[in-house]
């Protein structure tokens, strides 16, 4: 048996639909006097529920230390074991060098485009 009756439901879906945000969840959580949880909870089951998606502060999607030196690893044409221990360098340091490294791989490329052999 569903908590909520099939005019609730209906009402909660298309009351998200229009506003997909977390302002609306707590303005169901108050109209329906149901916990947050119970109002994510019936949206997610619905298949309408988004959850909000983390970006850092600079705004990017989060990457680990560790995807930043796969990144690496894998510009430079190396296992991601050749660089055991470089995710623990600072991240600021790491996402400069994926920078620079893809960097000279693209010079390098426009390098070789202009010599013929």
């Amino acid at each position: 048996m569903s908590n909520y009756s099939d005019s609730e439901t209906a009402y909660m879906v298309q009351q998200y639909k229009e506003n997909p945000c977390a302002e609306t969840v707590d303005l169901l959580v108050e109209q329906l006097r149901r916990s947050k949880k119970s109002i994510i909870g019936k949206l997610s089951r619905e298949g309408v529920y988004r959850r909000e998606v983390y970006v850092s502060k600079t705004g990017e999607k989060p990457i680990t230390k560790v995807e930043v030196v796969s990144n690496i690893a894998e510009s430079l044409g190396l296992e991601v074991g050749a660089l055991l221990g470089l995710e623990k360098s600072p991240k600021t340091a790491l996402k400069n060098l994926e920078k620079a490294v893809a960097g000279s791989e693209r010079s390098e490329q426009g390098s070789q485009r202009g010599h013929k052999e």
